[in-house]
């Protein structure tokens, strides 16, 4: 189908005046829909909202894939449809830990995806690179909080990280080491959630 086709079935189906660049727009990922028109759009291509959005990250991307509406899925969480809009225009998730488990059941969202729906990359990130920096023993419980994992599985990737980046930064600092001192221990950190996630089997 071309733009012009899309556009077309878009008003004639769904009344919804959407001019051929638009379309062109969101195909290009200059734009995004709504979630009216992302509903509209998977309606006239025959295909499901899930099968538009490449790989979803966000709240509303994760809950448009399993079109949803705001208001059922904050009802099916026990969360206020206004409460929970807020939180997902923000990107920022303030529910409780019965929401939160509710939120990843519903949304069928792994751990690691749900830190990233609900914006917790970058406090993950910075309380891993003080436990791989630092003491690792006193990020266990902070991290189980934020992290929906066992336990023994946190403590074992914390430890892991801890040792990883206290042996790059051994290498460096030893006889004989080339001039790049610390570097290889701030790549590291740079990296630590993807090296978390890696420990933990995510």
């Amino acid at each position: 189908m071309a733009p012009g086709h899309v556009a077309y079935g878009l008003r004639a189906q769904y009344g919804m005046f959407v001019d051929p660049e638009t379309v062109v727009a969101w195909e290009r990922g200059r734009l995004l829909p709504t979630a009216q028109e992302l509903t509209a759009l998977a309606g006239v291509l025959w295909c499901a909202p899930a099968e538009l959005i490449a790989a979803a990250t966000t709240l509303r991307e994760h809950r448009l894939a399993r079109a949803l509406s705001a208001d059922e899925l904050a009802r099916r969480i026990g969360v206020g449809a206004g409460a929970y809009q807020r939180m997902e225009d923000e990107g920022r998730w303030r529910g409780t830990e019965r929401q939160t488990a509710a939120l990843a059941e519903v949304l069928g969202l792994g751990p690691r995806a749900l830190i990233t729906a609900t914006g917790g990359d970058a406090d993950l990130a910075e309380l891993l690179r003080d436990a791989a920096t630092t003491r690792w023993q006193a990020y266990v419980k902070p991290a189980v909080k934020m992290v929906p994992l066992p336990k023994p599985a946190v403590e074992s990737a914390l430890q892991r990280l801890h040792a990883d980046y206290h042996a790059r930064m051994a290498a460096t600092s030893s006889w004989g080491a080339s001039g790049a001192t610390g570097d290889e221990g701030r790549a590291y950190l740079d990296e630590i959630t993807g090296h978390f996630w890696a420990a933990v089997g995510h």
